[in-house]
């Protein structure tokens, strides 16, 4: 028993480090910015953990393309998070990193096989 919860905590411990490093801007970017934002490959690291298919099918977040949610309460969300579901980010990406996170949100479409 002690060392599955040793493994726990290891594995717990690895993963609770990963993730914020994620979300941070790139390196010699000033704090709450991010620089030449890759949309696509932001979403894949940091939203995609939890909104599948690169948002296209609801996972452990729910699904974000077509959704009736408005510009003013996707932004809402980014940065201030939702308690017990989802992070903030208001501290990580500005005002134009979020704008192109909303616009890649509205152009979702569904993956050709």
């Amino acid at each position: 028993m002690k060392f599955r919860n040793l493994c726990l905590a290891v594995v717990g411990g690895s993963l609770a480090s990963a993730l914020p490093a994620m979300a941070q801007p790139a390196p010699g970017t000033p704090a709450g910015q991010t620089s030449h934002l890759d949309v696509n490959q932001l979403f894949a690291t940091t939203c995609g953990w939890c909104h599948s298919d690169g948002g296209r099918v609801a996972g452990k977040g729910p699904q974000l393309m077509n959704t009736k949610r408005s510009d003013d309460f996707i932004r809402y969300r980014i940065e201030h998070g939702k308690e017990g579901a989802m992070p903030a980010f208001g501290s990580t990406f500005n005002d134009a990193d979020i704008d192109k996170i909303i616009h890649y949100i509205r152009a979702l479409k569904p993956e050709q096989p």
